[in-house]
């Protein structure tokens, strides 16, 4: 923290304060030369008179002061500098900013994370940037929500004002050609705020596009045309305890404005705001127990704009609006589902995810799984799965019957028709059904326990916690304008047969 040594000034060096910057100098005199080392503290390095410097007796003199004056410096130089850094603590400790400097050092608090289903850790080709397959909503240094304000009518210079002002958020809703009500947003120090949506201009934070179930890279994801909207909607967190996450339809574009126009589902409510949907809407759907080995599904529910509960309309783009929920509100609950029409979210609270099993401990029960060194009834081969960030098939991978359960390592026996693997006859029972690879699920957020991976999805071949596996194939995710069924987390796949899953039948070493 500061340079040692008697004689620093005289041979030019300059001590350094608490955080590690050059100390000031403050005054000099005969006894020495004081250092300011921080608010209010100072330290003193000593210039020492060593008497004539000429003659054998002076010599003499010169070094044995010399070696007096050195055991002494040093005592009083290394007091100074404990006392001076004590008095600086001292004064950080009491400072009015005390809060604003430990902040910096501190762990940025984190309100939770957004996973895109679909996706097994990452996206096809990579994450980058503001697209990725998981965003984390952490503090930010400065509060950038809004709330509503001021109303006003169209054909008004403050409508106009608050439309045209960039600095000044708003929603605008298009009744008629001749009549348009603007609701002006003011700044709110006590939230943040982040926005979804398929556009990649700066007020999104997430850009999320169509979901293809089982693609495997980016070129696969590319739809003709999309259903989400550009600026799909945003999420308010509160910024203290306990930090409560609430979805919102909708988002401000680069003009820090939202615009419902005349097709849009909109209406005046009982207290005289304005409220509507977006036109493919935004559904949410919390489950019930939690986001636990106990969970069950909750309904499917839509958000307005302003953040109402509605039952779903006819079809997702219809303009008459469902019936309003009141005693259900749009805060975020661990575990919430999100879908934009293209693409379903998983929210999960910084609280969940710490009871959530990590990347680390699946990578540990594939290694526990391997170590059993599972074999191949037909070639007597032992089957190991390969590491999650393995995307092509191994020569060791284990494969599936999907009918029963029984995991072979890849051969062509009981292959009926050459020219389509679908359908196989299984070794082991005779039954005819699919036969597919296996692959161990790295997405640790869709895992509702930390069991061990003994069941798959059906007919995709994840793999992971039976708890995980019962209560995804019970979740009837969006899928379109107007249907739902239910899918894999992991690739999205529409799943098939009597329960969407099945458990694995593994064959152990005959040694």
């Amino acid at each position: 923290m500061f340079r040692d040594g008697v004689g620093a000034k005289r041979r030019g060096h300059v001590p350094l304060d608490g955080r590690g910057k050059r100390a000031s100098r403050v005054m000099t005199s005969g006894s020495g030369t004081k250092w300011r080392v921080g608010p209010g503290c100072s330290l003193s390095v000593f210039k020492f008179s060593y008497g004539p410097r000429s003659g054998p007796q002076s010599t003499a003199r010169h070094t044995a002061q010399k070696q007096t004056y050195c055991e002494f410096s040093l005592k009083e130089y290394k007091r100074e500098i404990i006392q001076s850094v004590l008095n600086h603590l001292a004064q950080l400790m009491f400072s009015p900013d005390q809060e604003n400097l430990s902040s910096s050092t501190k762990t940025p608090i984190k309100y939770g994370e957004i996973i895109v289903l679909g996706y097994n850790g990452s996206l096809p080709n990579g994450d980058r940037g503001r697209r990725k397959s998981r965003f984390a909503l952490f503090k930010r240094p400065k509060p950038n929500g809004v709330k509503p304000s001021t109303v006003h009518v169209t054909c008004t210079p403050q409508a106009e004002k608050a439309i045209n002002n960039k600095d000044q958020h708003s929603i605008s809703y298009t009744l008629s050609r001749a009549q348009t009500v603007v609701v002006e947003y003011t700044h709110d120090n006590n939230t943040d705020m982040f926005q979804i949506g398929r556009s990649t201009e700066s007020p999104i934070d997430f850009v999320v596009t169509d979901t293809v179930p089982g693609s495997q890279s980016n070129a696969d994801t590319q739809s003709a045309q999309s259903t989400i909207s550009r600026f799909a909607c945003r999420i308010i967190c509160e910024r203290n305890l306990p930090y409560t996450a609430r979805i919102y339809a909708a988002g401000f574009d680069s003009f820090k404005n939202i615009f419902l126009g005349e097709k849009a589902a909109k209406w005046k409510t009982s207290d005289g705001q304005m409220d509507g949907l977006t036109t493919n809407g935004v559904l949410v759907m919390h489950p019930r127990l939690g986001f636990t080995e106990d969970s069950k599904p909750g309904v499917w529910r839509e958000i307005s704009v302003c953040g109402n509960v509605f039952t779903l309309r006819e079809t997702r783009s219809a303009q008459q609006r469902g019936r309003m929920v009141e005693n259900e509100t749009n805060v975020l609950q661990d575990g919430s589902l999100i879908d934009l029409c293209g693409a379903t979210l998983l929210w999960r609270t910084a609280e969940g995810l710490a009871h959530t099993p990590t990347v680390k401990h699946l990578e540990a029960l594939r290694q526990e799984i391997n170590a059993a060194r599972p074999q191949c009834p037909v070639g007597f081969n032992t089957l190991a799965f390969p590491s999650m960030k393995r995307k092509d098939v191994d020569e060791k991978q284990p494969w599936v019957y999907l009918n029963c359960g029984h995991v072979h390592g890849f051969h062509n026996w009981g292959n009926k028709d050459e020219r389509d693997g679908k359908e196989r006859e299984c070794p082991m029972c005779r039954s005819l059904g699919p036969y597919v690879p296996l692959w161990l699920g790295s997405e640790a957020g869709f895992y509702v326990d930390a069991g061990p991976p003994t069941h798959a999805f059906s007919p995709c071949g994840h793999v992971c916690s039976e708890k995980t596996t019962t209560y995804w194939s019970q979740i009837p995710l969006p899928h379109g304008t107007h249907t739902f069924h239910a899918a894999c987390p992991f690739c999205s796949t529409q799943l098939t047969g009597e329960q969407g899953y099945v458990r694995l039948i593994f064959q152990g070493p005959l040694d």
